[in-house]
């Protein structure tokens, strides 16, 4: 086959142009970093933890499980319109048009010009006459486009960085909506409970204002010295005491309230005192990569982890030739009714290539600062899997001790309510006095005391289980790609 010395030059200007590219490519620094992100295989519950049923992870709408209307009402009011929600909102916005600007890097880039101008060139100048000393208009039309052909992935790894980033806010703004969640019913709980207690207390006062009256009598009869008198009154003002502290800790419980719920809602002033339910929620049996996907925090960290790898990878990318395809298709003509005319047509097509040869150090300084982030993150993230396995496994701990306490309280009301209607009994057959049984009486309402501070615990253990265990969220899918397909 004959070969002409045209294409065996073409052959050999080709090859010259790829050995020099490769050869203009700056070598990547080796990676030295050794840390990796946690894979959840170390979070289990310990055997001592373990519940005999296991329990289901929570709901989305995990309030519901309290069967109460105004908590519902009140959680559903702080979730509609509330500035942290719209703000995590906003960020999400935020993040998604950063997407698309890092996407529209990645396409055709197409712009049109139009131009006109109207010149006089010297007659002493570059071109002579009838050039020279004439003026000439021109007239200018102009489709340019221009791509950049991703050989190496760096404009690929930037997109999925934009998109992780956009996934990680989707997960913040999760994390907000548990956390407003779980503050209303925190707060809600708490004014609950200084409720049920101001309603004890307020009977405890009225034995105790009987028991000093009935010391009074006694005294006067000089059956009992002053001493036991003003001991009873002593314990009559610290009951009072007590309950005037629990109105101020239930009126502070229910501002909260209307400051979560929206500021100046009347509502507030109208929640009815409900009995306090008794959780009956417990812990997975097995948590391992299902915590990880269920914490809220934990998926946010974790998705800004891929989004930093994703751009040390453009980083490194950045060390090869970065090759360009542009053309420029239009209509030039001095004359503005031959501008549409198939002779005035023009166009220019060609690639070009960027070497970084001389960019060796700002290059190397740029993937070092995007690797020590990606690191600092893992660090980050390995830290807060480490934190979510002690917040799980120490509630569970915290629940298991409430349990058996309040099985043992409970007990132990049953007796002093015994000893109480004993004590009635005998106070009915003329074998016991008053004063006996205003202090069984008090003992019952001791004991009851107790108890409502047990379940007040019991009910913030429950909602720390809650947040724990991610609060109803879920990532179905791995965030990246998510927010890649929207």
């Amino acid at each position: 086959m004959h070969t002409t010395y045209p294409s065996i030059f073409k052959r050999s200007y080709l090859m010259l142009a790829i050995s020099l590219s490769l050869a203009a490519c700056v070598s990547v620094p080796p990676e030295s970093s050794t840390l990796r992100q946690s894979d959840g295989s170390a979070v289990q519950l310990p055997d001592d933890l373990r519940q005999a049923a296991e329990c289901a992870w929570p709901r989305d709408d995990w309030w519901q499980r309290y069967d109460d209307e105004q908590l519902n009402r009140l959680i559903e009011q702080t979730l509609h319109d509330n500035p942290s929600l719209e703000a995590a909102t906003i960020r999400v916005y935020a993040a998604q048009a950063a997407l698309v600007i890092t996407r529209a890097g990645d396409k055709v880039s197409v712009g049109v010009d139009a131009s006109t101008n109207r010149q006089r060139y010297s007659a002493n100048g570059l071109f002579p006459a009838p050039i020279g000393g004439s003026t000439f208009s021109d007239f200018n039309v102009q489709l340019d486009l221009r791509k950049d052909i991703d050989v190496w992935g760096k404009n690929r790894e930037l997109i999925t960085a934009a998109a992780g980033e956009k996934a990680a806010r989707q997960a913040e703004q999760a994390q907000v909506r548990q956390a407003l969640a779980l503050s209303v019913a925190q707060s809600y709980f708490e004014f609950q409970a200084d409720g049920a207690v101001m309603a004890d207390l307020q009977e405890q006062i009225g034995v105790q204002q009987a028991l000093v009256e009935d010391k009074q009598k006694r005294q006067a009869r000089g059956l009992v010295s002053s001493d036991e008198a003003l001991i009873e009154q002593s314990k009559l003002a610290e009951l009072k005491r007590r309950l005037a502290e629990v109105q101020a800790h239930a009126l502070g419980e229910r501002e909260a309230l209307r400051a979560l719920v929206g500021g100046n809602a009347p509502s507030i002033n109208l929640l009815a005192i409900r009995p306090l339910p008794r959780p009956r929620e417990g812990v997975p049996a097995q948590l391992g990569f299902e915590l990880l996907a269920r914490r809220p925090d934990l998926q946010a960290t974790h998705l800004r982890v891929e989004a930093a790898m994703s751009r040390v990878e453009a980083a490194k990318a950045a060390f090869y030739p970065e090759i360009n395809l542009g053309a420029s298709l239009g209509l030039d003509a001095l004359s503005l009714s031959d501008l549409f005319q198939a002779s005035s047509r023009t166009f220019l097509i060609g690639p070009t290539l960027s070497l970084p040869i001389f960019k060796r150090d700002s290059l190397k300084g740029q993937l070092a600062s995007v690797r020590s982030g990606r690191d600092e993150l893992i660090a980050n993230y390995n830290q807060q899997v480490l934190d979510a396995t002690r917040e799980v496994t120490q509630t569970a701990a915290s629940i298991k001790g409430l349990d058996k306490q309040l099985e043992q309280q409970q007990a132990m009301s049953t007796n002093t309510a015994a000893l109480q209607r004993n004590t009635k009994a005998k106070l009915d057959r003329g074998l016991s006095d008053r004063a006996s049984l205003l202090r069984a009486d008090l003992a019952v309402h001791q004991d009851k005391q107790v108890e409502l501070t047990l379940i007040r615990q019991r009910l913030q253990a429950d909602l720390r289980l809650t947040r724990a265990l991610g609060g109803g969220y879920h990532a179905v899918s791995t965030g990246t790609a998510q927010a890649k397909n929207t």
